[in-house]
């Protein structure tokens, strides 16, 4: 199992980024999948999550600007960032939470992608 992240990059404050990530392999039910960040120096923190069934959380310093959404057909999770801040900064990370199929046997693990570099410039 993969998770593929993109969608980051240099943006100035107040503007908008997209960020995707795509999970391949034998992958039998993906549970939640989400999204984290780490500025440096920081440790990794929560941005967003959401279920199967669209439930999602927010950190509170996202609350109303960001919105996390996915496509269960796709696998894929996405970010919408809006209203970005310098604070923003960071290298987000997508996680899932699901289980994979070896054989006929369904085992469940929690994978995390490659980040991707997201800066905000004042």
């Amino acid at each position: 199992v993969q998770l593929q992240a993109s969608g980051g990059g240099l943006v100035q404050a107040g503007g908008s980024l997209r960020l995707s990530c795509a999970a391949s392999g034998s992958i039998f039910r993906i549970n939640v999948m989400g999204w984290y960040c780490q500025a440096p120096g920081k440790q990794r923190e929560l941005v967003a999550t959401i279920t199967s069934s669209g439930a999602t959380v927010y950190a509170d310093s996202v609350k109303g600007r960001f919105t996390i959404s996915r496509d269960n057909a796709k696998n894929t999770v996405y970010l919408q960032m809006n209203s970005l801040k310098p604070e923003d900064t960071a290298v987000y990370y997508c996680n899932a939470d699901l289980q994979w199929k070896s054989g006929s046997y369904f085992i469940p693990a929690n994978y995390w992608g490659r980040g991707t570099q997201v800066t905000v410039s004042s």
